[in-house]
């Protein structure tokens, strides 16, 4: 099957406004209604953000299922699944009048997230575009950013019209009305995995049974370690920066700029096309993670050293995201990408559930030191797991060149 330009478009825009609605109204309608909500239903603040940790950890526990379900039926049919669980989800969450309705309905959200975000939209990117997927998995997740800043606006100006109820069915129907057929008739046909000239089945790398394992076994803790060190410290971003010395005003403007250097760290990703490299782009993204924390360990605290805090903190979890993203695809064939990218979803979403748990309480109770110090050994450790995973990948390049010239 030809991939021309418009058809890459076409898919890279229909997954792009599904994966907007998909994050704008779960993952992030918290943010902004979160505080209405607990009221209403007799919760404290904390437990109703707990939902957001219920939702990754339902993911987490969907994950292997996505894969295998990915493998079988293809990315269209388990993402319009991801939307119905959406639906139900953000229907059962409007109608809910307590704590157990409220956990049911992240639960469902949770299989939602694990059916229809991140992974399975990658899936869905490979399917069409095969070894040619990496930029317009880039691409995706440079529009995917934007979630919070397109829809927190809309879901405030729901709350405010017509309540939280009424706005999270209006967001039930956008899954149910626009995300389900845009999946199911809108996405253009997978390229013929039948044929021969797709190289599907061919990984990047050929790797013996023993080292596949291992390669999946480096990648997985890297991708682990990376998520929990970066969505333990995004939570708890203003306070570690009050108690580095900004105002509550300047935290304010440099979590905002984070938003901004992150983006565009994604966008000069994605300009660098093929030459990009997703081993390079996650040694990167760990050492200006270290980098970062570092200065505000050893540098006075200023201005200055805030903005360089800032600036490498933003750069490095922007590129480890996508290294996250690219690396099962520089690891493994394009058919067995869904599968691969779902198993490493369950400890990454593990991961992330536990984070801002401990994360914050380290914040209360040991201070920012703590915490740096933590973050700048987590980062460390994931660094030296991908540096592990090129020695593999080369030594396996090496052993297939060798078996070549011996061929001959």
């Amino acid at each position: 099957m030809t991939k021309s330009p418009l058809r890459s478009a076409r898919t890279i825009g229909v997954l792009a406004i599904t994966q907007l609605i998909g994050w704008g109204t779960t993952f992030e309608s918290l943010g902004v209604l979160g505080r209405s909500i607990a009221p209403d239903l007799g919760l404290a603040n904390e437990m109703v953000f707990a939902g957001l940790s219920v939702m990754m950890l339902a993911s987490a526990f969907c994950g292997p299922l996505v894969g295998r379900l990915l493998g079988r039926h293809g990315a269209a049919k388990v993402l319009a699944a991801g939307s119905v669980f959406f639906c139900v989800g953000l229907l059962v969450l409007s109608l809910a009048n307590g704590l157990p309705l409220y956990a049911v309905a992240w639960i469902l959200l949770g299989a939602g997230g694990a059916f229809c975000l991140s992974a399975p939209a990658y899936a869905a990117v490979v399917e069409r575009e095969g070894t040619k997927g990496r930029r317009g998995i880039t691409i995706l997740m440079l529009f995917t950013g934007l979630s919070a800043t397109i829809f927190w606006p809309l879901l405030s100006l729901g709350n405010d019209l017509i309540g939280w109820r009424t706005t999270l069915m209006v967001c039930a129907f956008l899954h149910l009305f626009v995300c389900v057929p845009l999946y199911l008739f809108a996405l253009p046909k997978p390229i013929g995995w039948d044929t021969a000239e797709a190289g599907v089945d061919a990984p990047p790398v050929a790797f013996t049974a023993r080292q596949g394992k291992l390669a999946f076994l480096l990648v997985a803790t890297a991708t682990t370690i990376a998520s929990f060190a970066s969505y333990g410290v995004s939570p708890s971003l203003l306070e570690l920066l009050r108690q580095s010395g900004a105002t509550p005003e300047f935290a304010l403007q440099l979590a905002a700029a984070r938003g901004v250097i992150g983006i565009s760290a994604r966008a000069f990703d994605m300009l660098l096309g093929k030459r990009g490299n997703p081993f390079i782009t996650a040694v990167t993204g760990n050492s200006f993670m270290i980098l970062g924390f570092l200065s505000l360990i050893v540098l006075p605290s200023s201005t200055a050293t805030l903005w360089i805090f800032i600036g490498l903190y933003g750069i490095g979890s922007a590129v480890l995201q996508v290294a996250k993203a690219l690396l099962p695809l520089a690891l493994f064939s394009p058919r067995d990408y869904g599968r691969q990218a779902a198993r490493l979803s369950m400890p990454q979403n593990l991961a992330n559930a536990l984070a801002p748990v401990v994360f914050t309480a380290l914040l209360d109770r040991s201070g920012a030191l703590t915490v740096l110090v933590v973050t700048v050994l987590l980062a460390g450790s994931a660094l030296t797991g991908i540096l592990f995973l090129m020695h593999l990948v080369r030594q396996s390049n090496r052993m297939a060149a060798s078996h070549s010239v011996t061929a001959r």
